[in-house]
């Protein structure tokens, strides 16, 4: 699905962030990781490399919160694949603090992440998108960006500007060819759902309507969808993958 496209995925290490890649290749694309660590970029590549060693895969690790260094990561990796088809802004950070413990470095640190880096990255592909004269942007929302959550308040505000950045850059890039969309996970098995007792994981599955949490696989074939041409006419949708938890 697609066979030709050159991939970023910031956040690419591990969870949702790596399925996706996973996915991509699996589908014929060249991918490049982005991570927080090299350790961690390092990590990802020599899995996925054991799994299939001839995969087009390459990883970096530079600060989606400085503009420059996103911009540097971008343009190797347009020189490396030929051009970038593809940007899937994955990267972000949670917060569970009720309002009385949240500190204002806090909240900026995840405004810093969730969004100061998603506007980055959309940012720095657009002149290559726009020269292409197509390309496709996915930026991961999250549930709570629809209906909130009882703390943490920085999380759920990011997520509702991550949304608003997503459809009105889909109005503004739309006439360049570029799609501008989003997908907001519900409650998926990452590494710290995985960690938290069966117990635990049963109630939270319980309000949801297909009684279950989703996988990491079924977030990321969202994704897919939305990168490959069967979304050529989808544009500033935010696409909910959460087993209807909240409707």
């Amino acid at each position: 699905m697609l066979n030709g496209k050159n991939a970023i995925v910031t956040g690419g290490t591990r969870g949702i962030g790596l399925a996706v890649v996973r996915t991509f290749l699996h589908n014929g694309a060249k991918v490049a990781l982005f991570g927080s660590r090299e350790a961690s970029v390092q990590r990802a590549l020599t899995q996925l490399r054991e799994e299939q060693p001839d995969w087009p895969v390459m990883g970096l690790w530079p600060d989606l919160t400085d503009y420059a260094a996103v911009e540097r990561a971008v343009q190797e990796v347009a020189q490396t694949f030929g051009g970038v088809d593809i940007l899937v802004n994955n990267a972000g950070i949670s917060a569970r603090e009720p309002l009385a413990d949240y500190s204002p470095e806090a909240f900026r640190s995840i405004m810093d992440l969730n969004v100061t880096a998603v506007f980055h990255g959309c940012k720095a592909v657009e002149p290559i998108m726009r020269a292409a004269g197509k390309g496709c942007i996915i930026n991961t929302s999250s549930m709570v960006s629809l209906y909130g959550q009882p703390s943490g308040v920085g999380y759920p505000t990011s997520k509702f500007a991550v949304n608003g950045l997503t459809r009105s850059l889909a109005r503004e890039l739309g006439r360049a060819g570029i799609r501008v969309n989003a997908v907001a996970p519900g409650v998926t098995r990452t590494d710290m759902v995985a960690a938290l007792p069966q117990e635990l994981v049963d109630r939270i599955s319980a309000p949801i309507p297909l009684g279950r949490i989703g996988e990491p696989q079924e977030v990321a074939n969202a994704y897919l969808f939305l990168a490959s041409d069967l979304a050529s006419y989808v544009t500033g949708e935010i696409l909910s993958v959460d087993g209807a938890a909240q409707t």
